[in-house]
């Protein structure tokens, strides 16, 4: 059974969200997605600077079964990307929820969080689909 982190918000599209203490909200995709997917062998991530509305398009991840886009949980611009992807994408198999974080936003709105999933309800649309 895939992991689901109570302290994170979750987008319908298998993305988590976690509010950072300076502000700032994680990103990145969750156990159940990366369990999907596979092994990961390459992520795109966004440039530093980009300016997403929640549910843009915001990179994509590949894996040796398909590729899969990445969405923006909200709306925000990007501060920082995990470089670390970039030479060892599977970092997003061994621990999607800690060092195979995909990107950092300043969020334009905080309680766009608010819209996402509980982890209580992300699992159960993940039991539903």
């Amino acid at each position: 059974m895939s992991q689901t982190p109570s302290e994170l918000r979750y987008a319908i599209t298998h993305e988590w969200a976690r509010r950072e203490e300076d502000g700032t909200v994680t990103v990145g995709i969750t156990d159940h997605a990366q369990e999907a997917l596979g092994d990961v062998v390459f992520v795109e991530l966004p440039e530093v600077g980009t300016v997403f509305a929640a549910a843009d398009d915001a990179g994509v991840v590949e894996s040796v079964k398909a590729a899969s886009d990445v969405y923006a949980p909200m709306g925000g611009e990007v501060i920082a990307i995990n470089s670390m992807l970039e030479d060892e994408p599977e970092i997003v198999n061994s621990d999607p929820y800690n060092d195979g974080w995909f990107y950092k936003l300043q969020p334009a709105d905080t309680s766009d969080l608010d819209a996402l999933l509980s982890a209580e309800d992300y699992q159960q649309q993940c039991e539903d689909e």
